[in-house]
């Protein structure tokens, strides 16, 4: 692939399945309670959702390096996470996709967890779960990328720039 900054890219599928993608940014774990709204609450004049299915998929810079191993291309995902349930689901959910996974796991932080609770296809409410990484956890994940960029042709950077 050309390097940045060259001519136009037009890249082909055989390029992009040949291509070695290091995606860094902010990973989350996006849940999805779907139900049905059948009744007010007499606590509060708010929907009562029964819940009959529950999804969970990669967000932020995990999606998209779901997006590019599901393209083809080698993707390779470096992120700090908590030391919790929603990491480990997390990095299940993008070694099934056949991305690479490099997180550095910081038990004084929760992984981001964004739920949406949805009924009749529409979000009733999003409720995120999120801390900020301490800067020491942030300097040691760039000894892994520094480690980790040259061996890979293209970098990606997911930056969350509001939440």
């Amino acid at each position: 692939m050309p390097a940045a900054g060259s001519a136009p890219l037009n890249p082909s599928l055989s390029d992009l399945q040949s291509a070695r993608v290091l995606v860094v940014g902010d990973a989350m774990l996006d849940r999805y309670w779907f139900g049905a709204v059948e009744r007010i609450s007499p606590e509060a004049p708010v929907p009562v959702a029964k819940i009959s299915r529950m999804e969970e998929r990669a967000g932020g810079a995990a999606n998209v390096a779901r997006n590019i191993a599901s393209l083809g291309g080698q993707a390779t995902l470096l992120s700090v996470a908590g030391q919790d349930e929603a990491a480990d689901a997390l990095t299940r959910l993008l070694e099934g996709d056949g991305v690479r996974v490099s997180l550095k796991r910081d038990a004084a932080i929760s992984t981001t967890i964004k739920l949406r609770v949805v009924a009749r296809q529409q979000q009733l409410i999003r409720l995120d779960f999120e801390d900020q990484p301490s800067h020491e956890v942030l300097v040691d994940k760039l000894d892994d990328y520094q480690r980790l960029v040259d061996a890979h042709d293209v970098r990606s950077e997911e930056r969350r720039v509001g939440k």
